[in-house]
C-alpha cells in the first residue's frame, strides 16, 4: 500500500506530470485540496472538510455519489467477472440493451455500448454516414459534443476547434433555435442534424418552444438522420427520463452517457432504430469498442435505472428544479448588477453573470463556503448548478444561502476595485 501525500505534494504533481495550468486553476478556484470521500451530495476532502456537490460531475452523480444500491450490485457482480472475453454473450449488457429499449421514445431499439460521451458522438456521426451515404452534417453554433476529433468537429465553440483543424469536413454551423437556418441549411446531402435539447456547455440554453417538432420534421423530408445529443440532458436532469420528451419528439439516434451507471463506472452509448441499425447489417463489427457494455459497466446501469424507479427521481428533479429555480430568480432580482438571468429545466439550471470575472469570483466565494460550484465550457459567464437528482430541500436552501453571501461578497469586491 501505497503512503498517503500531502495536498500540497499532490497538487505538485499535478504541475509536474499532468497539467500545469490546471494545477493553477484548480488552486485559485479555492478547491485545491484533494478529494477523499464521497457519498450522496456530499464530498469529503483529506483535511475532512465537507463539500455540497452542486457541480454533480457536469451531469453524472444524478443519483449521488456511491449510492448503496449501485455499490452493492458492482461488487457483486466485480467477484464473478469485471471485463467481457467478447467471445461469449452478456447478461448485464443484454438486460440493460433491453430495458434502455423499453424506456427510450419512439422505435429506438439498438444499443451500441461505449465508455463516454464523445465516443457515442463518434459511433452516431459514422454511423449516420454509412447509413445514408451522405457526409455533411447541421450542428448548432455554441454546442458541445465532445473533445475527439468528430466531437469537435460539430461542437460549436471555435476556441477549441480551431487549433486542430482541419477537422471532420462537411459540417454547417447554425444558430440554435432559428428554425429558418435549419432550413436552409438542410437538404438532401446531409447525414444527419445533432443538437442537444438543452445546450449545457453552451451555457444553459433550452430549446425554444417547436424548434426540436421543427428538426424532426426538416429532418423527416430530406431522408435526415435526426441525433439527439442527451449526454448531459439523458436520465432525469431535466424532469423527465430525456429531455426529448419535453417536445413529444422522437430522434433517430440517442445520445447518453454520463449519469447511466450511476457515477461509479464510465459508460456510453448510442441507441437508434432498426433502420439506423441497417448499416450493420452483413458487417457486425465495422464499428466496435474494447471495453465498452462491460458486465461491471452494464450491471452498474441497470441498478441505477432501478434506483430511478424507485425514488421517483424525474419527478424530483422536476419539483426541486422548480424551487431552485425559484430561489435564483430571486437572487437574480436581487443582484441585478451581477445576474443576467436564471435558466434551465430540471436541474439543469443556471445564472449568466453580467460579466465572465464576476462569475470566477462567485465560484470561488461558493467554494470558500464550501459549495462546489462550475461554470459552462462554451460560456464562462453561466455558473451552472447539476446536483443529485434525489438532493434534499434543506441542501438546496443551504446552496442558495452560501450563493446569495457570496454575490454579496462579490458586488462588495468589485465596488471596491
Amino acid at each position: 500500500m501505497t503512503e498517503e501525500l500531502s495536498a500540497r505534494e499532490i497538487s505538485r504533481m499535478y504541475r509536474d506530470y499532468i497539467n500545469p495550468d490546471l494545477a493553477r486553476v484548480m488552486r485559485i478556484t479555492g478547491l485545491g485540496s484533494v478529494e477523499d470521500h464521497a457519498q450522496g451530495c456530499w464530498v469529503w476532502d483529506n483535511n475532512g472538510q465537507k463539500y455540497l456537490d452542486m457541480a454533480g460531475g457536469y451531469g453524472v452523480f444524478c443519483v449521488g455519489h456511491s449510492h448503496p444500491h449501485v455499490i452493492e450490485a458492482i461488487e457483486k457482480q466485480l467477484k464473478k467477472i469485471s471485463l467481457s472475453s467478447k467471445l461469449f454473450f452478456t447478461e448485464a449488457q443484454a438486460k440493460l440493451a433491453k430495458k434502455l429499449a423499453e424506456i427510450t421514445p419512439g422505435d429506438l431499439q439498438y444499443t451500441f455500448f461505449c465508455n463516454s460521451g464523445t465516443e457515442a458522438v463518434e459511433g452516431a456521426l459514422k454511423i449516420a454516414r454509412l447509413v445514408t451515404n451522405r457526409i455533411t452534417f447541421v450542428a448548432m453554433n455554441n454546442a458541445f459534443h465532445g473533445k475527439s476529433t468528430g466531437g469537435l468537429a460539430v461542437s460549436g465553440r471555435p476556441n477549441y476547434r480551431v487549433p486542430f483543424e482541419p477537422l471532420m469536413p462537411e459540417v454547417r454551423h447554425i444558430p440554435f433555435g432559428d428554425i429558418k437556418a435549419l432550413e436552409e441549411a438542410v437538404d438532401d446531402t446531409v447525414a444527419a442534424v445533432i443538437v442537444e435539447p438543452v445546450q449545457g456547455e453552451g451555457g444553459i440554453h433550452v430549446a425554444p418552444e417547436g424548434y426540436l417538432q421543427a428538426i424532426r420534421r426538416v429532418c423527416d423530408e430530406h431522408s435526415t438522420l435526426f441525433i439527439a445529443d442527451e449526454v448531459q440532458t439523458g436520465f432525469g436532469r431535466t424532469g423527465k427520463m430525456f429531455a426529448v420528451e419535453h417536445w413529444n419528439v422522437c430522434p433517430d439516434i440517442l445520445l447518453v452517457a454520463k449519469a447511466l451507471s450511476g457515477g461509479v463506472i464510465p459508460i456510453g452509448a448510442f441507441i437508434g432504430t432498426p433502420k439506423v441499425w441497417s448499416a450493420f447489417k452483413g458487417r457486425p463489427l465495422i464499428h466496435t469498442s474494447t471495453f465498452g457494455g462491460s458486465p461491471l459497466a452494464c450491471t452498474a446501469g441497470l441498478a441505477t435505472l432501478e434506483v430511478y424507479e424507485q425514488e421517483d427521481l424525474c419527478h424530483k428533479s422536476a419539483t426541486s428544479g422548480a424551487y431552485l429555480k425559484e430561489g435564483l430568480d430571486r437572487l437574480a432580482l436581487k443582484y441585478p448588477d451581477l445576474i443576467v438571468e436564471a435558466r434551465g429545466l430540471g436541474l439543469l439550471l443556471g445564472i449568466e453573470t453580467v460579466k465572465e470575472e464576476y462569475a470566477g469570483a462567485i465560484i470561488s466565494e461558493m467554494a470558500r463556503r464550501h459549495i462546489m460550484a462550475v461554470y459552462t465550457l462554451n460560456q464562462p459567464k453561466v455558473i451552472r448548478f447539476e446536483p443529485s437528482l434525489n438532493i434534499k430541500r434543506e441542501e438546496l436552501d443551504l446552496c442558495l444561502q452560501s450563493l446569495d453571501e457570496s454575490l454579496a461578497k462579490t458586488r462588495e469586491m468589485f465596488k471596491e476595485k
